[in-house]
């Protein structure tokens, strides 16, 4: 974990907030919203998971390679930044996962180093991703209406 600190922290780990008087009931109502609707969306896909045969952590896993920007493969370290997790868990993760025919490891390129893996999304681990991604279009959909909500609530 990061810590960005100033030197002015109390014991807490909480840094001295000038004024909060500015933060309104309605921006506090609309910050709770938010934070429902993402539970609500990880509860669904915790759901949505295990009804496609997927651990949660495994759906995670095809996402995060699958929506990798601009390429169609991750590395360990990528994945373990992408998922927020040890890269021995990320490990174990594609282990797992390349049992179960979800995802297939690729060797370094030519010229790249040697130690470097990269993860692919197998066809399999695809149709999965994809019966995923429809199934959670709902969720998705009342996730940006609530982020909207308080994005346009903070720019006015």
């Amino acid at each position: 974990m990061i810590s960005h600190t100033t030197g002015d922290e109390t014991q807490n780990g909480w840094a001295p907030v000038e004024d909060t008087s500015d933060v309104s009931k309605e921006e506090i109502e609309r910050l709770a919203a938010l934070r429902y609707a993402l539970r609500q969306f990880s509860r669904k896909t915790e759901i949505e998971a295990r009804r496609a045969g997927l651990t949660p952590q495994q759906y995670l896993l095809l996402l995060a390679i699958k929506g990798f920007p601009g390429r169609e493969t991750a590395t360990m370290t990528e994945l373990a930044e992408r998922l927020q997790i040890r890269h021995n868990a990320v490990i174990g993760l594609v282990n797992r996962a390349e049992e179960r025919g979800l995802v297939a490891r690729e060797p370094a390129a030519p010229g790249e180093d040697r130690r470097i893996v990269r993860v692919r999304v197998t066809p399999s681990g695809e149709e999965t991703l994809q019966r995923m991604a429809y199934a959670l279009r709902d969720e998705r959909k009342r996730v940006s209406t609530a982020a909207t909500a308080l994005d346009v609530a903070q720019r006015d």
